[in-house]
């Protein structure tokens, strides 16, 4: 249970981090954000927690194949901002495509002959 904490510990200092410095510097905050931060930390704690190189390879493919449908979120969020629309219908409109996109990852990639 220690060991769950301070992956949790760990993980939330790194949210909490990149929004301090995007507060400050918007454009610092993308860059840091836009790291593979979290996956990476993902894959450490999935490979010291089960040491098998597939599972972190699988987690590696699967991270890709669901970066692509969350691509879109990016252009559209600061678009429906910047054309007035209010923040959390921009964030809730943006979250909807996205899920539907990742549904659609999820149908279209076992026809693509790609393993989720």
């Amino acid at each position: 249970m220690l060991y769950f904490i301070l992956k949790a510990a760990i993980s939330g200092l790194l949210v909490a981090l990149i929004s301090e410095i995007a507060r400050r510097a918007p454009g610092w905050g993308g860059l840091v954000a836009s790291l593979p931060v979290t996956s990476l930390l993902a894959m450490i704690w999935l490979w010291r927690d089960s040491g098998d190189p597939e599972r972190v390879a699988a987690l590696a493919t699967s991270t890709f194949w669901f970066f692509l449908p969350s691509m879109p979120l990016f252009v559209a969020l600061p678009w429906m901002l910047r054309t007035g629309l209010g923040f959390w219908p921009s964030m809730a409109l943006g979250l909807a495509g996205t899920l539907a996109l990742y549904a659609l990852m999820f149908w279209a990639a076992p026809r693509m002959g790609v393993r989720l």
